[in-house]
């Protein structure tokens, strides 16, 4: 397990917005009284999407408002990749899945494309607009290679759609989640081979089948039929 140290470069202070201290709240009341320290990952996560990254102020924070010591508030932060521990890029968090299955479909493709347009992986760019770093698998093997970019999963790519989509992020733009030529879900390319009747999904087939009468149970009235 590699060593996730926090930041050197810390803010002075952290403050909750109204909206993460309402939602945080939130997650508080589902646990009993005096287990509210349970909420600790959904507030981290809380925390994250506020600011972008988990800081040390922010860290107190959250240890005061769940009641519980800081150290292990930090454990959490440190243990779960899911928490960045330092800024990250004000437009995107480029996360390049670099598995066995992304690995033999072209991710190193895709990395390249990171390394040439904004440096080393753990970093953020020159502009501070973009971070990116290599995970482990991301659980979207039939459609390698791919990368998440800030919450959403884009699949099926190529050096080219990758840094397409690096410079509409760019750019401004919010491009569309998912796979880049098309595909439905996990299905094969070009489209489903089996189940392909859309009257095993539509319900017209339900209409046509006629539930027999089944015989009474002993000593209970006889039902219709649903």
């Amino acid at each position: 397990m590699s060593v996730r140290r926090l930041s050197p470069n810390q803010p002075a202070s952290f403050a909750f917005s109204p909206a993460t201290l309402k939602a945080a709240k939130a997650w508080m009341a589902n646990f009993p009284a005096g287990k509210q320290q349970s909420a600790v990952v959904p507030t981290l996560w809380l925390v994250q999407k506020q600011e972008g990254w988990i800081s040390e102020p922010a860290i107190r924070a959250v240890a005061e408002l769940l009641g519980m010591p800081v150290i292990r508030v930090l454990e959490v932060a440190t243990f779960y990749t899911m928490f960045m521990l330092e800024p990250v890029g004000d437009v995107a968090l480029v996360q390049v899945c670099g598995t066995t299955p992304c690995q033999t479909r072209g991710s190193e493709g895709l990395m390249a494309v990171c390394k040439r347009k904004f440096g080393a992986q753990n970093h953020r760019s020159a502009d501070g607009k973009f971070y990116w770093q290599e995970v482990e698998c991301l659980g979207a093997c039939s459609n390698a290679p791919m990368a998440a970019i800030n919450d959403y999963y884009y699949e099926d790519l190529t050096p080219e759609s990758f840094e397409k989509l690096l410079d509409d992020f760019a750019a401004g733009k919010k491009p569309k989640p998912g796979s880049a030529i098309g595909r439905q879900g996990s299905a094969p390319e070009g489209g489903p081979l089996t189940l392909t009747d859309a009257k095993l999904f539509d319900g017209s087939l339900g209409k046509k089948i006629k539930i027999p009468n089944l015989p009474p149970k002993p000593g209970k009235p006889a039902k219709a039929p649903a």
